[in-house]
């Protein structure tokens, strides 16, 4: 493993895997990829404000961003199809985030 270009492709692959309908509706949300976070125990991390909050008022902001590591999701991956496979669940449940599901929820659904 240990790819940059490779990892990047798995990114945009769980992107392109989310449902139209959550797809379509990404909205002011940057998805970048870091090497190593800050707590070791992150795969990834949702920083804004989610759909669900954003009201009249939601304009001129700077996009959310949503980052992705690459390094402990690399450590985790038992396989290329394991590295594969949390890396999309990573990116969705970040995304999911920004559609304003918390963790207790994710959890509920499978996704914690």
């Amino acid at each position: 493993m240990g790819d940059v270009r490779r990892f990047e492709s798995l990114v945009r692959d769980a992107i392109d895997l989310l449902p139209d309908q959550f797809r379509q509706r990404l909205d002011n949300v940057e998805i970048v990829i870091e090497d190593i976070p800050e707590r070791e125990s992150l795969l990834g991390h949702y920083h804004g404000v989610p759909l669900t909050n954003r009201g009249s008022g939601y304009s001129g902001f700077l996009p959310d961003k949503i980052t992705i590591y690459r390094l402990p999701l690399e450590r985790r991956a038992r396989s290329p199809e394991d590295l594969a496979e949390q890396v999309r669940v990573t990116v969705w449940h970040e995304i999911a985030h920004h559609f304003g599901i918390d963790d207790e929820r994710l959890r509920e659904l499978g996704m914690g």
